[in-house]
């Protein structure tokens, strides 16, 4: 019986995936490489970590398609991934690396499983000095600077690249104290789960008072007990008459 064919493609928001893995053999061997297994109801595949460093994917893609083929599996591998192919750079959007970033931003953002995860993969955008938005603002106003330096008739549209850096700079402003709030996002949830969670597990309170001890009972039973034979001996000997004095 072949081997099944699995396809190793760099998808457009910049994830690595792996598909057709379907068994154990060349599971194990894409998750020796550095993937991550996921099955869900789209079925088995394999994804690098978002996390993932851009110069470091075509290297992973390559080790784990020759590990593959070593074992007999036919491997289709996206030439952009292929570093075997020289001058072929790992570029899932071609020459516009600062959009394969903001991917790779929007990668973890997805990815992220609590406020904290949260608020660091954010901070790539909204840090005040070395953010993303304040990269945007600076380059739009540059662009409104150097358009009105090219050409003095072009004064409208280097305002339009003005007002677009304002905008940013407002959205800068809507969102400034936002990295302390997105730490706590899912964290009321998390306290009222675990309150739920303690107040299943403590023991009814009625029930432990109404409960007797075994000790308790053993006494219980001793006292009824030994409380039927008075109760009989009573019945059978009645008190004496004294008779007349002599």
């Amino acid at each position: 019986m072949p081997a099944p064919s699995i396809t190793i493609t760099s998808e457009l928001s910049g994830s690595v995936v792996a598909k057709g893995a379907t068994d154990d053999l060349s599971a194990e061997l894409l998750k020796h490489a550095g993937f991550k297994q996921i099955d869900d109801w789209h079925g088995r595949r394999h994804r690098l970590p978002t996390t993932t460093p851009i110069a470091d994917k075509a290297a992973i893609a390559t080790h784990a398609a020759e590990m593959l083929r070593a074992a007999r599996y036919s491997v289709d591998l996206a030439p952009s991934l292929d570093t075997t192919q020289a001058g072929t750079p790992a570029r899932p959007l071609g020459p516009y690396a600062a959009g394969a970033e903001l991917l790779e931003i929007t990668d973890r953002i997805k990815a992220a499983e609590n406020g904290a995860d949260l608020q660091r993969a954010l901070d790539h955008l909204l840090h005040p000095d070395h953010g993303a938005l304040e990269r945007v603002r600076e380059a739009l106003e540059a662009a409104g600077e150097q358009v009105g330096d090219l050409d003095d008739e072009a004064y409208e549209l280097a305002d339009r690249f003005g007002f677009a850096a304002e905008f940013v700079s407002a959205a800068q402003s809507e969102l400034v104290g936002a990295a302390g709030e997105l730490r706590r996002v899912g964290t009321a949830s998390e306290s009222r789960t675990e309150a739920r969670m303690r107040s299943s597990t403590l023991p009814d309170q009625r029930g432990v008072a109404l409960a007797t001890s075994p000790t308790a009972a053993k006494a219980k039973v001793s006292a009824a007990s030994g409380a039927e034979p008075a109760q009989s001996n009573a019945a059978v000997h009645p008190p004496r008459v004294s008779g007349p004095r002599r």
